[in-house]
């Protein structure tokens, strides 16, 4: 209900998985794989560190193995890759931006001053500058997940969030543990989200989240 992954190394993944963070533990062994295998059109950079066509990388970018990038994407000034990194096609990882064990599907942004961690964010989700994805919960308490039909046991120490296609989250807001954001939905700047929001919604605060017409 989140996402349509086209991306063709991350189909399999996608439909053996039911629910996305069921992802987060297996993606360190995908990028072995891919790695072994290779994949059409891709070339190994650096040991670990695979890249398709036309994919710009900043000399001031850091990537730490592994780490799959998708033709076309822009890893810009300061970005901070720190393993088990994969992106789809033409997506940006911008400026200051921190990420670690995550998927991006095709033309997701993150380009000013964002941490994404233990995270998958959808086709064209964008991340506002100063936005972030917090992976650990204070207590350091296994993450639930919370959904209008109950909440979610992950079994997880580290789960971020999980943003489906065309999400939009306002400048310096905060995707606590868990948070789930429905497809084509929007979080208004300097917001705080902790809880399942639904697709075509906005969200403005806690407890006032409308539908968008």
């Amino acid at each position: 209900d989140l996402y349509e992954c086209n991306v063709p190394y991350l189909k399999d993944l996608f439909s053996e998985s039911v629910y996305p963070w069921d992802m987060l533990g297996k993606i360190k062994g995908l990028c072995a794989k891919l790695l072994e295998e290779g994949i059409e059109g891709f070339t190994e950079i650096e040991t670990g560190i695979l890249v398709g066509r036309d994919v710009k990388i900043a000399p001031t970018a850091t990537i730490i193995p592994p780490a799959i990038i998708g033709h076309g994407t822009e890893i810009r000034p300061g970005a901070y890759l720190r393993g088990n990194v994969i992106t789809g096609e033409n997506c940006v990882l911008g400026n200051s931006s921190e990420f670690k064990n995550c998927i991006l599907l095709d033309k997701v942004q993150a380009p000013h001053y964002n941490y994404v961690g233990d995270s998958v964010l959808g086709n064209k989700a964008h991340m506002g500058a100063g936005s972030i994805t917090s992976n650990v919960k204070s207590d350091k308490t296994l993450t639930t997940i919370k959904t209008p039909e109950g909440v979610i046991e992950t079994g997880m120490k580290k789960v971020g969030a999980m943003l489906g296609d065309e999400v939009e989250v306002g400048c310096g807001s905060v995707l606590n543990p868990g948070t789930v954001v429905g497809r084509r939905s929007n979080i208004y700047p300097l917001s705080m989200v902790r809880e399942f929001v639904p697709a075509n919604s906005i969200y403005k605060k806690r407890g006032e989240v409308v539908e968008k017409y």
